[in-house]
């Protein structure tokens, strides 16, 4: 065997090895596609790939040493145990790597303002509330970043101000088909889809676009609403339709769906006053009405733990508790 050892080269490496970084998002393509990774493991796998043994050695183990060069170059000494035939030895070989900046498919389509839908996020009256919008969208991204951590290619392409709403342009149909269920369903808005054939694949089938609209009710939760002639706060909004709360009694009580647009806001959860309380007991309040500072006498539910402030709402010209 030592005969058989004497000055061969029982591995080698070319003379350079090319690993592509996005230049845009600095992953790196390995094995075929883009992924994140730390610089060390990337130029490690990129060496790896390329090395070769010669037809009687098996590669059983490696260890990589990186030699910086510049910024982009690195000496890279690749130091593999290799069995041959039930015989351990040791070999080494060098390259310089060298990275290549590129664009990964996704960013390409980022920059080249690729879309394949549209969410069109509406409010009522042709004009949509700048706090309701901010959350939204706030739930939209937090959505979309959920979904690239588990598929790159899912990513918002733009977002644009329109008269009325927004418009949120996205990467994938399949994107919009769940967002406009979720907020369908999570705010009782109605939604509508059209979509759009707008060319074919390289493949021949065909490619659409789909416009998704979500048209959001004028109330939402926190809200003062009046329905059948009574005021209520609604405490909350699911698929099945919403729950209100009486401000007279603090009686629950749950709404369908289908009769969720009878619901007419009083007051905006924004627009509630506050009131200093003076003094508790149970089931009422004292507090300092927040506009002549005279004291007023409110019932709350016998389980309430109002703090220092609360919120009330003036209904002809007499403060209710808001529960909260």
């Amino acid at each position: 065997m030592e005969c058989f050892l004497k000055d061969r080269q029982l591995i080698s490496l070319p003379a350079h090895v090319d690993l592509t970084v996005c230049s845009n998002c600095g992953e790196f393509f390995t094995h075929g596609e883009w992924a994140v990774m730390r610089p060390e493991d990337a130029i490690s796998n990129a060496v790896r790939d390329e090395v070769t043994a010669i037809k009687e050695a098996r590669i059983t183990g490696a260890e990589v040493t990186l030699v910086p060069l510049d910024d982009f170059n690195y000496s890279v000494t690749l130091t593999c145990q290799v069995d041959i035939d039930g015989y351990q030895t040791g070999a080494a070989a060098t390259t310089v790597l060298r990275i290549k900046n590129g664009v990964c498919k996704r960013c390409s389509r980022k920059t080249g303002q690729y879309y394949e839908a549209i969410l069109q996020i509406r409010g009522r009256e042709k004009k949509l509330d700048p706090v309701l919008q901010d959350e939204v969208l706030a739930r939209v991204e937090n959505y979309v970043d959920g979904t690239a951590e588990r598929d790159r290619d899912a990513f918002i392409t733009k977002m644009e101000l329109v008269p009325g709403g927004v418009d949120v342009y996205l990467s994938q149909i399949s994107l919009g088909r769940a967002l406009v269920k979720m907020l369908g369903d999570d705010y009782c808005a109605q939604t509508d889809e059209a979509a759009k054939l707008v060319g074919q694949t390289a493949d021949g089938l065909d490619m659409y676009r789909v416009n998704y609209l979500v048209r959001l009710p004028e109330f939402h939760v926190g809200d003062v609403v009046f329905y059948q002639k009574h005021y209520y706060k609604l405490f909350r909004v699911n698929s099945a339709g919403g729950r209100l709360v009486s401000l007279k009694n603090f009686r629950e009580m749950p709404v369908r769906r289908a009769d969720m647009p009878e619901l007419r806001v009083y007051a905006k959860r924004a627009d509630l006053e506050e009131a200093n309380v003076i003094s508790r007991s149970p089931g009422e309040i004292q507090i300092m009405d927040p506009q002549d500072y005279s004291t007023v006498d409110l019932l709350v539910p016998p389980a309430a733990k109002p703090g220092d402030k609360v919120q009330v709402v003036r209904i002809d010209d007499v403060l209710y508790y808001v529960p909260e």
